[in-house]
Formats: structure tokens, C-alpha cells, sequence
């Protein structure tokens, strides 16, 4: 029988000790993991699915690591190339840590789960005892509840920041970029006497992204 967050012998029969099943029956499994900024890193995430994968005599089908994205992005260069492969049956499931590392809105995690499971693919995320089998209905309801908490928590921390940024605007702190001082007549002249943009940030000493935006912004 099916557990909640696992998979079951007959779905992911161990290839070890005396067992009679064919190597061909052994579940295929894609992993995948996500990190928001690109000064994070995925290993923890991935060293845990590839031990989850070997205590249950599972095969790691492929790979896939989005590093430096957010969840609440639909579309993610390695995401779009798991879904694509899992329309090809590349892997019968899809193993990801946590919930939220697939996606934070609740609409877009359900409607991945739902294309997964439209290629007869299995979803789990093995911390949270997560299942997608449609044989265990208890796991299908976590998984809603969970998507919904996860993204209760993104707009809670959203609300906050929004009333810091209100706050700090209240006492007067400038936020943003500062603005950049500099001689903008003269860069027009340098422009105009055929001088290149990198030539005419060097003598005013600007960044080429301030004189691209005056220069486009004098096109306009």
C-alpha cells in the first residue's frame, strides 16, 4: 500500500537483495531544484532527492536546476525543459524537495502537477510527504493545502515589504537608484562630434548604461 510521501515497492521495486522484477520496471525519476538568487546554491536540495532516489532503488533519469529564479515565475529555463521531457515519458516522476521550490503561486504549481500527471508522470516532494498518486487521496488534498500556505506566506512577506518601502518614503529615505549627476550638455556635444558612447563616459565619468539612457531618451 501506498504511503503517504513515498513511493511503494511495487511502484519503485528495489533493485537490490533477491528480487525477481525486471531492471526495465525500476521507476525512472527526474529531480528538480530551484534556489532564488544566484549566491544560493541547489546542492543540499539535490544531495537529498538523489538519497531519497537510492533508499527507494529508484533511477535518476536526468537532472534539472534552476538556479537564480524565482517560484513565482511560470516559465524557468530548466523547468520548461522538464516539462518537455516529461511529455516525452522520459521519467515516470518528478522528485523535488520542497513544494515551493516548484512554484509559490497555487495556480501555477497545480496546473504543473496537473500537465505532469496528464503524461501519467508522478509528482512528490519528498520533505512534505507529498504525493500526486491518485491512489492516495489524503496526499492530493496536503498538496493543495500546501500550495495554498506557501503562497499565503509569499504575500505576507510582500505586504511587509511594501510597508517598509511606505515607511522609509514616509521619513523621507530615497530608495532606489541615485540619481546620477553629470554634465549632460556636454555628453550631447560629445555625441554630436561623432564621439562613442564608451568614449564619452570615460571623460564624464559615468557609468555607458547613463549615456545609453540619455541618448535614448533624447531619441524619444
Amino acid at each position: 500500500m501506498s504511503g503517504l510521501g513515498g513511493f511503494d515497492e511495487q511502484a519503485c521495486p528495489s533493485t537490490k537483495g533477491d528480487s525477481t522484477e525486471s531492471p526495465s520496471t525500476t521507476l525512472q525519476a527526474a529531480i528538480y531544484a530551484r534556489v532564488s538568487t544566484t549566491d544560493q546554491t541547489c546542492e543540499m536540495q539535490v544531495r537529498e532527492l538523489r538519497e531519497y532516489a537510492a533508499r527507494r532503488g529508484c533511477i535518476v533519469a536526468n537532472e534539472y536546476v534552476d538556479t537564480g529564479w524565482s517560484g513565482a515565475k511560470a516559465s524557468r529555463p530548466e523547468l520548461d525543459r522538464l516539462m518537455q521531457d516529461a511529455a516525452l515519458r522520459r521519467f515516470d516522476a518528478v522528485l523535488v524537495y520542497k513544494l515551493d521550490r516548484f512554484g509559490r503561486s497555487v495556480r501555477n504549481c497545480l496546473d504543473g502537477i496537473a500537465a505532469l500527471g496528464s503524461h501519467g508522470v508522478r509528482f512528490l516532494a519528498v520533505s512534505q510527504s507529498i504525493d500526486s498518486d491518485h491512489t492516495n487521496p489524503t496526499a492530493r488534498l496536503l498538496l493543495h493545502i500546501l500550495a495554498s500556505v506557501a503562497e499565503f506566506e509569499r504575500e505576507l512577506i510582500r505586504e511587509r515589504v511594501c510597508a517598509g518601502v511606505r515607511n522609509s518614503k514616509r521619513k523621507g529615505k530615497q530608495l532606489g537608484r541615485k540619481r546620477v549627476v553629470f554634465d549632460r550638455g556636454r555628453a550631447m556635444d560629445m555625441h554630436r562630434a561623432g564621439s562613442s558612447v564608451r568614449e564619452i563616459a570615460q571623460a564624464l565619468q559615468v557609468g555607458k548604461g547613463t549615456i545609453h539612457r540619455l541618448l535614448r531618451h533624447i531619441g524619444r
